[in-house]
């Protein structure tokens, strides 16, 4: 499922990451393109906003911090576009490393 907004300024709250997922590239094969159905999900991305953080007695800082490039999990989130854009809401427990 996507939700589409636009125009929005969205925060994420509790534990949850707002990342701007990697853009597809445009498949060809044999001269046949390939619809976006059928393409598979990119799961690197970059992290756009934090949410307030998670509470466990105190507060747990963040491991990512914004402009981290991420590896996300296939299936984990929300996916969202704004403004045209794809964005995935998900669980801080749903990225799965940093990269570089």
């Amino acid at each position: 499922m996507s939700l589409s907004l636009s125009n929005a300024n969205l925060t994420p709250i509790g534990d949850r990451v707002l990342v701007k997922l990697a853009s597809a590239e445009e498949e060809k094969v044999g001269g046949i393109y390939i619809p976006d159905s059928a393409k598979e999900k990119p799961q690197t991305a970059e992290v756009v906003a934090l949410g307030t953080g998670k509470k466990d007695g105190e507060a747990i800082d963040f491991q990512v911090k914004v402009g981290d490039q991420v590896l996300i999990s296939k299936y984990g989130g929300t996916e969202i576009k704004i403004d045209g854009e794809l964005f995935n809401l998900l669980r801080e427990d749903d990225i799965l490393g940093i990269i570089g």
